[in-house]
């Protein structure tokens, strides 16, 4: 009988595994609107956020170091993708927000992303693609808070 210790083992090296390839997918998806995965990853955090995000809020919610988050955020504000804005919480944080021209990027990847999605989507079944989301949610939240 395998033990639930070996199911998580699994489940972890095929996240690795899966990083690496969603990473390699990632370049593909964002070249032709001149970004990459990284960047990409710090539109989208931008684009989800409810309000201006700092450059901590960035990296927690992408799972990337505050210094990848910046590196990131001043190539996009040198691309005219990102804004910075003054905090009223905190001087020296700034918000981020999408400038027009980051909008319409990251409206066009999203669009690429979701017809891609659900072409994968169609090959598992629904309740499993929830349960996958559920469970790894569940893991990142737990490691996070470690």
């Amino acid at each position: 009988m395998t033990q639930p210790s070996e199911h998580l083992t699994a489940v972890t090296l095929n996240i690795f595994r899966l990083n690496g390839i969603l990473y390699e997918l990632g370049n593909r998806f964002a070249a032709p609107l001149g970004l990459n995965t990284s960047r990409w990853q710090v539109l989208g955090a931008v684009l989800l956020s409810e309000t201006p995000p700092t450059v901590p809020q960035i990296a927690e919610k992408m799972g990337i170091t505050r210094q990848g988050a910046l590196k990131q955020v001043n190539v996009l504000i040198e691309e005219g993708l990102l804004a910075a804005q003054p905090n009223p919480a905190h001087q020296r944080a700034q918000l981020y927000v999408l400038t027009e021209k980051g909008q319409q990027a990251a409206r066009q990847i999203q669009a690429h992303w979701r017809a891609h999605a659900e072409k994968i989507a169609e090959q598992f079944h629904p309740d499993d693609l929830a349960a996958a989301a559920r469970v790894l949610g569940q893991l990142g939240q737990f490691y996070q808070d470690k």
